[in-house]
């Protein structure tokens, strides 16, 4: 290794560390990072500009816009009576129905978008019933971002992988005449929820909440019908353009950029004829959490700093051989190499590193690269579920927890709820993956 990887890589494990281990701020952290790799000449100050995909950005806040109003609307209380009643009182299976349903809505929405919809639905039962909330919303996100990567709209990774291969939508359910990233994920999805609910089982064992006493009907949530159908609808038409944005041919960032214009003029112009108090455009932009987005932003640049000075390549061309030798050996360490280093790196820089890795192997060897596309983007999916550094959606499930219980979350804490997740996910992935995916394309 040059001298340049050498302190490319010391900066960037200091402020991982540092954003692990909570002893200073964690946006912080990552600026300071940031900074130290300009000061040293890894890259200038455009660069680390540029390497930030701002059309990600666009589509986060965007998105937070129109959730907001969609927050504002009941739907989500709504959904906390519907589950509560569903669970019967089982606060195990009341948490399990969040998760679960969280994850689901993650596959269209991104995940920290999903973790802000349904952390007051979780805060909701939680103050009620009087139970700490940080395990409940913590367990929203990571099923939130667990799902993102089973469609293309859901996260980063699978519009990545779109971007390098030109994947569409229908891809990501069914592809090359088998199932692809849907079916294989759902299927490690229950497995994980369902060990979750044993484990949750456990712990809230001897705590119930008194479903019965409930007087309201989950529909009196909602307050104002006709403000919940139009920002309901609002919401799902943004969805669909960005579904069909092949037939747009415009950018995700722009598109949703135009449904949160679309929300905020219409409520605007005609908030007179709502009974609900409409929020204005300042206490929109006031709720989103700016935190989040700029830590999102500075560890972005930070991952980007690294791929700049040729760290990732190092350790994606050194894999390189092993997966000329055997597909089925390159895929396994693939997949489990992968795993551990997207647990403590944002994972979206080190994926595209790898998708580019994979395509040129295989068009330079002739190996089919999708079943390495496929165990690159599982791994580095659920893998990232290990730490906040890895997953926003978890800084931003952490952050909520504390303040909603008061309290700050030890490390040990933290990792005792997400690495039995990332393992039991990991293995109940990597079983389907290998018979559907690259045990018929081994030679």
């Amino acid at each position: 290794m040059e001298f340049i990887h050498v302190v490319a890589s010391v900066i960037f494990l200091a402020s991982i560390i540092l954003v692990i281990t909570g002893w200073i701020d964690s946006v912080l952290a990552a600026l300071l990072g940031i900074l130290f790799m300009i000061f040293f000449g890894i890259m200038t100050d455009i660069d680390a500009f540029k390497i930030v995909d701002w059309n990600v950005i666009a589509i986060l806040l965007s998105i937070w816009i129109i959730s907001g109003y969609f927050g504002k609307s009941g739907v989500p209380d709504f959904m906390s009576a519907v589950m509560l009643r569903l669970s019967k009182g089982n606060v195990a299976l009341f948490v399990t129905f969040i998760g679960a349903l969280a994850g689901l809505v993650s596959m269209l929405i991104d995940n920290v978008v999903v973790v802000l919809m349904f952390a007051p639905v979780v805060f909701h039962a939680c103050r009620r019933f009087k139970f700490a909330a940080f395990g409940p919303v913590l367990f929203v996100g990571l099923c939130s971002n667990f799902m993102g990567t089973a469609m293309l709209l859901g996260d980063l990774p699978p519009q990545m992988l779109h971007s390098v291969s030109g994947i569409e939508f229908s891809g990501f359910i069914w592809f090359m005449g088998r199932p692809s990233s849907f079916f294989i994920l759902c299927i490690s999805y229950v497995f994980t929820c369902a060990f979750f609910y044993w484990k949750f089982s456990k712990q809230y064992k001897g705590i119930s909440m008194d479903v019965a006493s409930m007087a309201e009907k989950p529909l009196d949530h909602i307050k104002d019908k006709p403000f919940a159908i139009i920002s309901c609808g609002i919401f799902i038409l943004t969805i669909t353009a960005m579904a069909l944005r092949p037939i747009f041919g415009y950018t995700l960032g722009f598109i949703a950029m135009w449904g949160a214009i679309a929300i905020i003029l219409f409520f605007e112009i005609f908030k007179e004829k709502f009974t609900l108090e409409i929020p204005n455009v300042e206490q929109v932009l006031a709720e989103l959490d700016w935190r989040a987005v700029f830590f999102y932003v500075a560890l972005f640049a930070l991952v980007g700093g690294l791929e700049h000075a040729g760290v990732i390549k190092i350790v994606s061309d050194a894999m390189t051989p092993l997966i000329k030798q055997s597909l089925v050996l390159g895929s396994t360490v693939l997949y489990w190499v992968t795993a551990p280093i997207v647990g403590i790196v944002e994972h979206d820089a080190y994926i595209l590193t790898m998708l580019y890795v994979i395509r040129d192997l295989g068009t330079t060897t002739g190996i089919n690269p999708w079943p390495l596309y496929w165990m690159l983007l599982w791994a580095g999916t659920l893998g990232s579920n290990l730490t906040i550094a890895g997953a926003p959606a978890l800084f931003v499930a952490k952050s909520l927890g504390e303040k909603e219980d008061q309290r700050s979350v030890k490390l040990k804490e933290f990792l005792g709820i997400t690495a039995p997740y990332v393992i039991v996910s990991l293995v109940t992935c990597y079983i389907p993956a290998m018979l559907i995916w690259v045990f018929p394309f081994a030679k």
